[in-house]
């Protein structure tokens, strides 16, 4: 896998390369004086996590940078960066998952909530979703909809749409107190992105764990649909150089969300950990969330630690 950061490591200890066959390199070896870059390097990480390099007037050779850097002689600092460099490498790294691939449709009994009706179930379900701060606007962006009957009865219906407009995803949330059921999700993967359609991927993204929290931040949030990042939505964010990540999730998810934050922290992108206390996103609205959010400095790794260190006394 090319890795733009590992080549600019190199590039700290070896000057400019040159680029040659493939995902090759040249440099100037340093085992060796002459007037060619004949030092070349595989930057394209195999999944094996080696980087083949060769000097081909010395014939010094190795699998690995690693094994480079130790045949330079170099400072602990240089392996510290690698190894940042290389563990989120794998973590780019989009695992293949032995998922049945099915055709995902909306349960049949699913009906618009944008499109007024008279009924007891409507009303019930206008009235949950207005007292969670939902507005008709919410409504028609994301599509939301409820079932009076089927197997999602007495459901709030919220589906998630890919880049192409197909569904990838929904969720649903009874909107009865009685209904001893309050979820119940499609039997499909998650390895999506969700609201994937809303996304603008040029602009700061929020990372909230669940549909409600996502609305309630509305500007260029994706569900996680619980409380991992998924490969699917890992890889695109790295594949857009998204610049700014928000993490929103609950305050039980603290280590998960440092696991996020410091795998795109060694992809170079800022990340900005929101730390809500007792209540999630969608407990805590458009207007409280969104001040939370805009007065949230970049992520450091001096914080990072903090946090974790403070976490061993819990």
């Amino acid at each position: 896998m090319s890795n733009m950061q590992l080549l600019q490591l190199i590039e700290s200890v070896l000057g400019k390369g040159k680029s040659t066959s493939g995902n090759n390199i040249a440099f100037f070896s340093p085992f060796v004086s002459h007037y060619k870059p004949k030092l070349e390097i595989d930057i394209n990480t195999n999944h094996n996590g080696e980087n083949p390099w060769h000097c081909w007037i010395s014939d010094k050779k190795g699998r690995s940078i690693s094994s480079l850097f130790k045949q330079l002689n170099l400072g602990k600092d240089k392996f510290e960066q690698l190894n940042r460099i290389l563990e989120s490498s794998k973590y780019r790294v989009n695992i293949k998952q032995d998922v049945k691939h099915v055709t995902l449709t909306l349960p049949e009994e699913y009906r618009p909530l944008w499109i007024s009706k008279k009924t007891p179930d409507y009303k019930n379900a206008m009235h949950y979703l207005s007292g969670r701060g939902i507005t008709i606007f919410d409504i028609l962006k994301y599509r939301i909809g409820y079932c009076e009957a089927g197997r999602y009865s007495g459901k709030i219906i919220i589906p998630s749409y890919d880049v192409n407009g197909q569904l990838n995803y929904f969720v649903s949330r009874a909107f009865y107190k009685s209904d001893s059921q309050k979820h119940k999700n499609p039997d499909v993967s998650k390895d999506i992105i969700g609201f994937d359609m809303t996304i603008n991927w040029s602009q700061p993204i929020v990372l909230c764990e669940g549909a409600f929290d996502a609305i309630a931040v509305k500007r260029n949030a994706i569900p996680l649909f619980g409380k991992i990042i998924q490969p699917a939505l890992q890889k695109k964010i790295i594949e857009k150089r998204v610049k700014d990540i928000y993490i929103c999730l609950d305050a039980d998810a603290i280590k998960k969300a440092l696991d996020i934050a410091e795998k795109f922290m060694g992809e170079g992108l800022n990340v900005y950990l929101i730390e809500l206390q007792n209540q999630d996103a969608s407990e805590v609205g458009f207007k409280k969330i969104n001040e939370i959010i805009n007065n949230t400095n970049v992520l450091t790794f001096e914080r990072l630690m903090q946090i974790k260190l403070g976490m061993l006394w819990i």
